[in-house]
């Protein structure tokens, strides 16, 4: 009689290499184990005082950032439930920009709280729909929180309003700064009167050049290149428009496909083979200049002899091998990019007023720009700073700042909810209400769906430095007040306060409703995917075995 071994389960029923976990092995467990880590994380960088995380990525690439969609984009995270949130931070990136680590620390905490429901007994499908019952009441509760309103969309001090918070929690103390530049470069690509949804986030450009201090920062209504034109020509006459052609081609004699052999049989011929080619380039560049072109554009190479041509009839001319570039020039100057070497149509050229080479520390940059009275659908932001990892941060600031305002030209973009954690405070004692009056075993999940949005106002007092036992009660004392005072009542995270609350008025701190609203949908969402799975089933990595490791320099003797 033959021994039969025991086998894994599904053994017989998957390739080789594949692995599987399911609820009976502590799949779920295991599941909001590896999201605690990165909810950890994260944590630690929420709020202006989070702390910053140094990554260092596959390239070797080093990141200094407190935004969780950085840092998790940046980690090459394998968990399939971890990924989850991942997703759910990248989306909340890219439709508001602002609330990246909110999502990821709800989130996180919505399965922390799950956590305990499950070992008391709760089955995973009794805390999803608990919490989605506590998620539409606090979306419709959101609604009765907006303190403020802007109604003017175009005046900046009202822009700056919006961007200050987002801007304060990836680099405070330059928050007003910040805030300032950005709103001067959106005011300047919004026309007056402009319809919601107008707004394109990539019409803000960011140029960061090493040297000086943040406050020598700057906007400047139109383009700025790293990089200076390649001719002699190096800047256009002021006070008048000037007209530019922009090549998406080679300006250069196009090579053929196909080889060709040419039998030259004396150096004459030699030497009028040469010649034609040169009048060919001559000929092309004497038509774009005819047309009254004196700026030309090219997106690809500029051969040697089109450059010298282009030098005798006076032509600036810019090398811009970015297709994305290319892209935003032709948007400041109303230009067509041509695939074709020769002299555009009417239509095709853009208007400039003026292109001109400036030293900003030690660069050169050249500036394309539009004058006040034109309308410029294009700004950019240069920004000065000592390092560029900082200079990298601070760009992420304004690119989320940036993106609040798309969120903002949304219809009800233009709701505020108070900040600084008194939108959670007042959701909890709001949402353990309706709980309370909610019959069954729904109402723990909603009551500990409520307790999950304490981790905001918790966390800013603990990275500001503050005694979260008295801060906490503080903060739920002034939001009992009957009067709707407390409604204003947020952390202070300056310390200026003996009770650590303060107004949220007086210090300017505001949340988009449009934001947190979205944020809190994600964040429930990605918490009841994760809750809803009873199994994980993992197919074995697609490729062959590992390269062999090169031998370590040294005598092959020696350990190390």
């Amino acid at each position: 009689m033959s021994l039969k071994l025991p086998q894994a389960p599904g053994a017989g029923l998957f390739k080789q290499g594949y692995s599987s976990y399911s609820n009976a092995d502590g799949q779920i467990n295991k599941s909001i184990a590896a999201i605690r880590e990165i909810h950890q994380m994260c944590l630690t960088s929420m709020g202006p005082c989070g702390r910053n995380k140094i990554i260092v990525n596959h390239l070797g690439r080093t990141i200094v950032t407190n935004d969780a969609a950085t840092m998790l984009r940046e980690l090459e995270i394998v968990h399939p439930a971890v990924k989850v949130l991942v997703m759910a931070t990248e989306q909340q990136k890219i439709d508001v920009g602002d609330g990246t680590n909110f999502v990821m620390v709800l989130a996180g905490e919505l399965l922390n709280v799950a956590e305990k429901l499950v070992a008391l007994g709760l089955s995973p499908v009794e805390i999803i729909q608990g919490y989605n019952m506590a998620r539409n009441y606090t979306l419709a509760e959101l609604d009765q929180l907006v303190v403020d309103e802007i109604a003017d969309k175009n005046d900046r001090e009202q822009l700056a309003k919006v961007t200050r918070a987002v801007i304060a929690s990836k680099q405070y103390g330059n928050e007003d700064l910040l805030s300032r530049l950005v709103s001067e470069a959106v005011a300047h690509v919004l026309p007056k009167g402009t319809a919601s949804g107008a707004f394109n986030v990539d019409s803000i450009r960011v140029v960061k050049i090493m040297g000086g201090a943040l406050s020598n920062s700057t906007v400047i209504k139109g383009m700025v290149f790293n990089r200076e034109p390649e001719g002699h020509v190096k800047a256009l006459e002021a006070g008048k428009k000037h007209k530019v052609a922009v090549f998406a081609c080679p300006l250069d004699i196009a090579a053929t496909e196909t080889k060709g052999t040419v039998l030259l049989h004396n150096a004459q011929e030699m030497l009028d083979f040469s010649k034609g080619e040169e009048k060919q380039i001559d000929a092309m560049m004497k038509e774009i200049a005819d047309m009254g072109v004196e700026c030309v554009v090219a997106g690809a190479g500029v051969g040697e002899l089109a450059l010298h041509y282009l030098n005798r009839y006076g032509v600036l001319v810019l090398k811009v091998p970015s297709k994305f570039e290319l892209r935003r020039i032709c948007r400041v100057c109303g230009a067509t990019p041509m695939a074709r070497l020769g002299a555009p149509t009417p239509e095709e050229v853009g208007m400039v007023d003026v292109v001109k080479t400036m030293e900003i520390g030690g660069d050169r940059v050249t500036v394309f720009k539009q004058e006040e009275d034109e309308v410029s659908r294009t700004a950019t932001i240069i920004l000065r700073g000592a390092t560029q990892n900082h200079l990298d941060d601070i760009e992420r600031a304004i690119d989320d700042g940036v993106s609040a305002i798309k969120g903002l030209m949304k219809p009800d973009g233009g709701k505020l909810l108070p900040g600084a954690g008194a939108t959670e405070i007042e959701l909890v004692s709001r949402i353990t209400k309706f709980g309370e009056k909610t019959p069954g075993l729904l109402q723990l999940a909603i009551k500990q769906f409520a307790l999950a949005f304490e981790i905001v106002p918790r966390t800013l007092a603990e990275t500001s430095g503050q005694d979260v036992n008295e801060v906490l009660p503080n903060l739920y004392a002034a939001h009992s007040d009957e009067t709707g005072e407390g409604l204003y009542k947020g952390v202070d995270i300056d310390g200026e306060s003996a009770d650590g609350i303060t107004d949220i008025r007086q210090d300017g701190i505001y949340d988009m409703l449009e934001m947190k609203k979205f944020a809190v949908n994600v964040a429930t969402d990605a918490a009841c995917t994760v809750l809803s799975v009873d199994q994980i089933i993992m197919a074995k990595k697609a490729g062959g075995p590992a390269a062999p490791q090169a031998r370590k320099p040294g005598n092959w003797d020696h350990d190390d």
